[in-house]
């Protein structure tokens, strides 16, 4: 008599696995890390290249001598964690302070909560907080872009163009008149990245380009992105058709800062954003939200990375409310 087996689930394998996705996240990051070293030339490979080497070293240490457990440091989760962590950091930063930011994105933002697939907060951005909190001077301390003629530590240095917006308007100056200055970087070069910021989030061209490959190979669905972007750009222009002599219009707070870089690759993240469609959606809503009331109503000038790690927090609960209908 013929049995029936049941095997467990998976039943149909899409393909899909940790490590090609993971290194189809690095290559949808190359057109960025070319722009950047285009723009800030040897600060940019000596930042990426110390905070890449350093993520997969407190990885293996910790997995290999603390938990006891086979290192993973090839299947990519560390590497694209140095590699995000590089892109939200000054091109300039000591390599000392990267070190820092590096075991506290792997140590505390990811292994202390079990590793991959189990940390609540998207651990490169763990790291970039911590750096902003404890290094706040070099951390805000913008290189601008000059190339190869760009010395590593002796670059010149400037503000970034959500800076020069927010101590213009808190100086009494409108947004018309800073537009029309020359101290703000024109809408081109802010999409080319042609203005100083992190090395990887100033050209929204390749963060785009790299958006769209995702897209293509269908690493990730294009819910969370848009959602961030369409509620930046309704708050924001509401903002400013209410009063847009101190309000910034939706096409300035979409091409600056790390509006790009963190709606696409950080808050896309597997592990820390809701697993619904609806889910995601709600968690896209309240990223836009936070930011453009941290940017426009709180001390700092940008809040995309305060946002991500916020809505991280909810989203246990955000996949708690949007469970899946389950089969009688």
């Amino acid at each position: 008599m013929n049995k029936l087996l049941i095997s467990p689930s998976p039943h149909v394998h899409s393909g899909d696995s940790i490590e090609k996705n993971m290194y189809g996240v690095l290559i949808a990051l190359i057109p960025a890390f070319l722009c950047s070293i285009f723009f800030f030339g040897t600060g940019a490979l000596i930042v990426t290249l110390t905070s890449v080497l350093a993520c997969l070293l407190f990885e293996y240490l910790i997995q290999k001598f603390l938990l006891k457990q086979q290192p993973t440091i090839l299947d990519g989760s560390a590497l694209i964690t140095g590699v995000l962590l590089a892109f939200n950091v000054p091109s300039n930063l000591p390599v000392w302070i990267i070190i820092i930011g590096a075991l506290v994105a792997i140590g505390i933002g990811k292994m202390s909560f079990g590793g991959l697939g189990c940390n609540i907060f998207n651990p490169a951005l763990v790291g970039r907080v911590f750096l902003l909190i404890s290094f706040p001077v070099q951390m805000t301390t913008w290189p601008l872009p000059a190339g190869f003629s760009n010395s590593y530590l002796d670059a010149q240095t400037g503000a970034t163009p959500l800076a020069i917006m927010k101590e213009a308007l808190k100086s009494g100056r409108s947004v018309s008149e800073v537009l029309s200055s020359d101290t703000l970087i024109s809408f081109r070069d802010m999409l080319i990245g042609n203005t100083g910021g992190s090395l990887g989030e100033v050209a929204a061209i390749a963060l785009l380009i790299g958006f769209a490959f995702m897209l293509f190979r269908k690493i990730i669905t294009w819910h969370i992105p848009v959602a961030i972007f369409a509620t930046v750009f309704v708050f924001t222009g509401i903002l400013h058709i209410c009063n847009p002599e101190h309000f910034a219009g939706p096409l300035f707070h979409l091409l600056t800062g790390g509006m790009m870089l963190g709606a696409i690759f950080m808050a896309t993240d597997y592990v820390t954003s809701p697993m619904s469609t609806k889910g995601m959606v709600i968690y896209g809503i309240g990223i836009g939200i936070i930011t453009v009331v941290i940017r426009t109503f709180g001390a700092y000038p940008e809040g995309m990375s305060f946002a991500i790690l916020i809505m991280n927090a909810f989203t246990p609960l955000i996949n708690r409310y949007c469970k899946p209908q389950r089969f009688a």
